[in-house]
């Protein structure tokens, strides 16, 4: 079993050089979960908007800008989840997934509500939500399109981008005719690259769904209405390129977007812009459920201050709480429906739930310079007993740093309201975790966060 070791953290060198693109294009693959999209959505919408952007002659800083904009067009996403899922009553991912699949008029949008609203609920509360969408669609979905993009916008600034990038994001659902949301912005007021992004994403929505004459199809019959026409009519000509659709399937599509990166290819990414990164995304998954704001940034936190009670040095502390941020990426794979669920959990939502912690691990995983701490991340639900999950790990195998998250976790968790119980006291916390010493809580861990609730540095 792999224990990670002090020596196993990977530390800058000022000389080395990191692809940007390529550390987010992996937290990429966490959006694509979040929409309920395959995965590789954002990776091949990049491509497919960056196709354009070249095509239109843009070069430099303006390329650089549609880029990431629509790598990172989905950057909002999670923040508007739990609220799908209860306006629309159902598993926030598929209704996603099966939105973008509908067609451009509003009958398609009814016959979407009728379909999919409530179809596991009982017939009651399946009444209520289609008389409340009936009678309050237009507030609902603005609401909606505006959270996801405004929240997509401040992250994006978060994250060093420009001005252009944000705004960009924040027009993704901006309609050509002036009928987008939320701003019912029209024309060349959109930003220009909004337009590719949005253009980008239904293309790839439909081609993996259903196929390149579908995505051609839909294009074509939002020309005008949803999409700018002249970038429909370019999309057709790159479309009709050859090799065009098979480069878009080819397995390393991802290293040949990384290769695409305009500008300053290998960007500047030092130890405090990889902080930056961790606590933007740290963001996106908090604003998953309204239950977890800023639980990630305090996980964080604590398990910081319990590495410095055991004197850990500054830099495996800052690789530490990088992980700590990130410890509950994995759960934009796992639906609102159970995050918010204020009953215990079923046999098959449990194994959902836990599934989060194998997401973590493998979204970490792919980026080269956080993958050591990908374990570390992924191993918070580990025990020291060996009945954790999802490896089954016992106190041979979990390193110091999964037990210190795994102390701060609980003791947050406890310590803030969830769907199915209000906060608890710090004493009481502090009762729960002494009960699971030696068990699923490490000894040094605990006295280090006791010692640090006595002195009022965590509350």
């Amino acid at each position: 079993m792999y224990q990670a070791r002090y020596s196993d953290f990977h530390q800058i060198d000022s000389s080395e050089q990191l692809r940007l693109s390529e550390i987010l294009g992996a937290f990429s693959y966490a959006l694509d979960l979040t929409e309920g999209q395959p995965a590789g959505h954002s990776i091949r919408a990049c491509w497919i908007g960056t196709q354009i952007a070249m095509a239109l002659g843009m070069k430099g800083d303006a390329l650089r800008d549609v880029y990431y904009a629509v790598l990172l067009k989905d950057l909002g996403c999670s923040s508007n989840a739990a609220r799908v899922s209860k306006m629309f009553v159902g598993d926030d991912r598929k209704l996603k997934h099966e939105f973008k699949l509908l067609g451009p008029q509003p009958e398609d949008f009814g016959a979407f509500i009728g379909s999919a609203v409530g179809v596991d609920a009982d017939p009651e509360t399946r009444d209520q939500a289609l008389a409340n969408l009936v009678e309050n669609a237009g507030e609902i979905m603005t609401d909606i399109m505006a959270t996801r993009c405004s929240r997509g916008a401040d992250i994006a600034r978060q994250l060093r981008f420009s001005d252009d990038v944000a705004q960009a994001i924040a027009h993704l659902d901006e309609h050509w005719d002036g009928g987008g949301l939320p701003l019912g912005i029209a024309g060349s007021d959109i930003h220009l690259g909004g337009r590719i992004a949005l253009l980008a994403q239904i293309a790839d929505v439909f081609y993996t769904a259903r196929g390149k004459d579908a995505a051609l199809a839909e294009i074509r019959n939002r020309s005008g209405s949803w999409l700018d026409p002249e970038l429909c009519m370019l999309f057709g000509k790159l479309s009709d390129s050859i090799g065009f659709w098979e480069e878009l399937a080819l397995d390393d599509l991802p290293e040949q977007l990384w290769a695409l990166e305009p500008a300053d290819q290998y960007i500047a990414v030092d130890e405090d812009y990889l902080d930056d990164i961790s606590f933007a995304f740290g963001r996106v998954i908090d604003a998953k459920s309204p239950y977890t704001a800023g639980h990630s940034e305090r996980v964080g936190m604590i398990a910081d201050k319990i590495a410095e009670k055991l004197g850990m040095d500054d830099h495996r502390r800052r690789v530490l709480r990088r992980a700590a941020t990130l410890h509950d990426v994995g759960k934009l794979g796992v639906s609102s429906a159970i995050l918010e669920k204020p009953d215990k959990l079923d046999a098959e939502e449990w194994q959902v739930m836990q599934s989060h912690a194998v997401h973590t691990t493998d979204i970490l995983g792919q980026i080269g310079v956080m993958s050591d701490m990908a374990m570390i991340a992924g191993s918070h639900h580990e025990r020291l007993d060996g009945k954790g999950y999802p490896l089954g790990l016992d106190e041979r195998s979990i390193a110091m740093e999964s037990r210190i998250i795994t102390v701060a976790d609980i003791y947050d968790a406890l310590t803030t309201d969830r769907p199915y119980r209000s906060a608890m006291t710090s004493g009481k916390a502090m009762s729960i975790l002494h009960d699971e010493l030696d068990v699923a809580v490490d000894r040094q861990c605990y006295s280090a966060l006791q010692e640090l609730v006595e002195q009022g540095q965590v509350t």
